[in-house]
């Protein structure tokens, strides 16, 4: 199997769970609205300076098919108002009532969102694995719900990063609707929609933002927390499909955690420890899930970009061609087992 999706997702995973404790820093001088709108403009900025490097690349012929069309709006329109728009604002007002730590941890709930999305909605197959990593996921989630000055549940701050989760999970698993598109379009595409309208709600409302170097550093975060780490997520469910990319990135979350821990230093929390157990428990399970049968690939002719080292893609050229490549072809009726991922070719039903 290509492990390549694997790196992609540990990738997004690492980078996007840096965001939770850089950005608790800045909301001291930036709005949460207002910093969920800077974080967005900084992906389309990052990714724009990008594109414009490889521009001949990027708009050459052969990358045409890659790019988005009119019957992919609807998916990027719904990936763009759940997830660049109403799950980051929720993030940092969550951020405002919880520590770093918890909200890190609890961004390990949006892969179980995901899952769980594309498994009733989408139909996506899940094993007894995926079910008891929830059960640890929701264990840890009522730990990080306790605070334990008050001897109380302080329940708006995570529920607010729950809501969060679970726009990110419905955007990821529209999003794969179109992860054979140019990931770098989608995400400039959404970094500038989502910072536009997060920024222009912020200004409505009067919420304050320091014009100074704060706003620089926003901006920098977003390139690379929002804007690489989005890319790398889009090249992943191509590869793993939704359920899977999104417990994968499960990992990430726990990075953000323990940069919380130096950063915050909130050690003597007892919370701290059955929450990260039940996490990491959780995310074992995930990442021992297997799945293996005897599947049908139907004909079908379709355009993508694909490799010729894989059992999938076995069409010939007049040229031999290396590497990854788009053009249009024909899979032929193929019956085989094989250990396999929900991805562009493994959609079946079970």
């Amino acid at each position: 199997m290509d492990r390549k999706p694997l790196i992609y997702a540990l990738a997004s995973a690492v980078l996007f769970g840096l965001s939770s404790p850089l950005a608790k820093l800045l909301l001291g001088d930036i709005s949460p609205v207002a910093l969920a709108g800077l974080l967005y403009l900084g992906a389309f900025l990052g990714l724009s300076c990008y594109s414009l490097v490889t521009f001949k690349k990027t708009y050459s012929p052969e990358n045409k098919a890659t790019r988005l069309a009119k019957r992919d709006l609807p998916w990027l329109s719904g990936a763009i108002l759940a997830g660049g728009i109403v799950a980051p604002i929720c993030l940092m007002l969550g951020l405002n009532l919880i520590s770093g730590f918890s909200a890190s941890l609890l961004l390990n709930l949006e892969g179980i969102c995901t899952a769980i999305i594309a498994v009733v909605i989408f139909k996506e197959n899940a094993g007894r694995n995926l079910w008891l990593a929830l059960v640890c996921m929701t264990v840890a989630g009522v730990f990080l719900s306790w605070d334990t000055g008050q001897s109380r549940f302080h329940i708006l701050g995570p529920l607010l990063v729950l809501l969060a989760t679970f726009c990110w999970g419905v955007d990821n698993n529209l999003t794969r609707q179109i992860s054979e598109k140019d990931p770098v379009q989608i995400t400039t595409i959404k970094g500038l929609i989502a910072g536009i309208v997060s920024l222009s709600l912020a200004l409505i409302l009067k919420k304050h933002i320091s014009l100074n170097i704060t706003i620089l550093y926003a901006l920098l975060l977003g390139a690379f927390s929002y804007g690489i780490s989005l890319v790398f997520f889009i090249k992943a469910l191509k590869g793993l499909g939704a359920s899977r990319t999104g417990t994968f990135f499960s990992t990430g979350p726990f990075v953000g955690a323990l940069v919380s821990l130096f950063i915050f230093k909130n050690w003597n929390e007892w919370i701290i420890l059955p929450a990260f157990l039940s996490m990491a428990a959780g995310m074992w399970f995930i990442l021992h899930e297997r799945h293996v049968h005897s599947h049908v690939h139907a004909a079908i002719t379709h355009t993508h970009s694909h490799r010729h080292d894989d059992m999938h893609h076995l069409h010939e050229h007049p040229q031999v061609i290396k590497g990854a490549h788009t053009h249009e072809h024909t899979h032929q009726q193929l019956i085989h087992s094989h250990v396999h991922w929900p991805d562009t070719h493994h959609r079946h039903a079970h």
